[in-house]
């Protein structure tokens, strides 16, 4: 029986020691993780001002720093602004936009057909496709509003992403330019759709405020994917869907919206 007792205590003792052992790692991990925040703070305000910005203009600086993982410093800073960006454009009812200010948004659009509709336009398979336009995805497949508010977090996410270029992993390729890729596409088709078959959306857009959101945050996007393209090995699926944005005839609604023809941007496609 002492022997039953004193192995039992012997296990005890164990157990409790792996379990503090384990606690002490993971308390570790978790102040090494909050120490690198610091200093990717000071990288993004020296590297990407705009992206500092949008640090700067959160209440709560812990929503940001929850998003940034110290084991890719160039991806934990620019999915923070990225996730950021949607905070402030709720609190503000307004798109917070990649050289500053903001811009209203057009809540009319809500009444729009659901971007879910595009999806079948799309490789099935892809990631963007299921997650920001089937019907189980985001917001965004629901709500046309919500892919006007990926458009333009994807913008300052890319945006980030260039300017804190210096602080790549040479041992990893992150995507850093599909995401902005696949929402300027996904926009070019919403619209497109309108116009071939659905007047009623198509007679919304045209209305000034769509249209001039349309405009700002386009053309924001077309200027941060082109600061991208003279970087390699940041995407995997660009090139798929900047080459639907570049295809001819394509761009006609957009065109009109616009009053002038989307860019190409070609040099990220060579």
């Amino acid at each position: 029986m002492r022997k039953i007792v004193l192995v039992t205590s012997m296990i005890s003792a164990l157990l409790l020691a792996v379990f503090v052992g384990s606690s002490s790692i993971r308390l570790e991990s978790h102040a090494a993780e909050q120490d690198c925040h610091p200093k990717a703070i000071r990288d993004l305000q020296r590297l990407s001002p705009r992206g500092f910005a949008i640090y700067e203009a959160m209440q709560d600086k812990k929503l940001f720093l929850g998003w940034l993982s110290c084991d890719d410093i160039q991806l934990g800073l620019s999915t923070a602004v990225h996730e950021s960006v949607h905070n402030l454009t709720e609190e503000r009812d307004a798109f917070p936009l990649v050289k500053g200010g903001d811009i209203k948004r057009p809540h009319e659009v809500s009444a729009f057909f659901a971007p879910s509709e595009i999806a079948s336009a799309f490789t099935t398979r892809d990631i963007f496709v299921h997650d920001y336009l089937r019907p189980t995805g985001v917001s965004s497949a629901k709500d046309f509003l919500y892919l006007l508010d990926e458009l333009n977090a994807f913008s300052h996410d890319l945006d980030s992403a260039v300017a804190l270029n210096s602080l790549h992993r040479n041992d990893r390729q992150v995507d850093h330019r599909d995401g902005l890729a696949a929402m300027m596409a996904f926009v070019m088709t919403y619209v497109e759709t309108a116009r071939k078959s659905q007047p009623r959306t198509w007679e919304g857009l045209q209305k000034p405020q769509p249209r001039q959101v349309i405009q700002t945050l386009w053309s924001q996007a077309e200027t941060v994917m082109a600061s991208s393209c003279g970087l390699s090995d940041f995407g995997s699926r660009d090139r798929y869907y900047l080459g639907l944005i570049c295809k001819p005839g394509d761009g006609e609604a957009l065109s009109r919206l616009l009053d002038r023809a989307p860019l190409c941007p070609k040099a990220c496609l060579s």
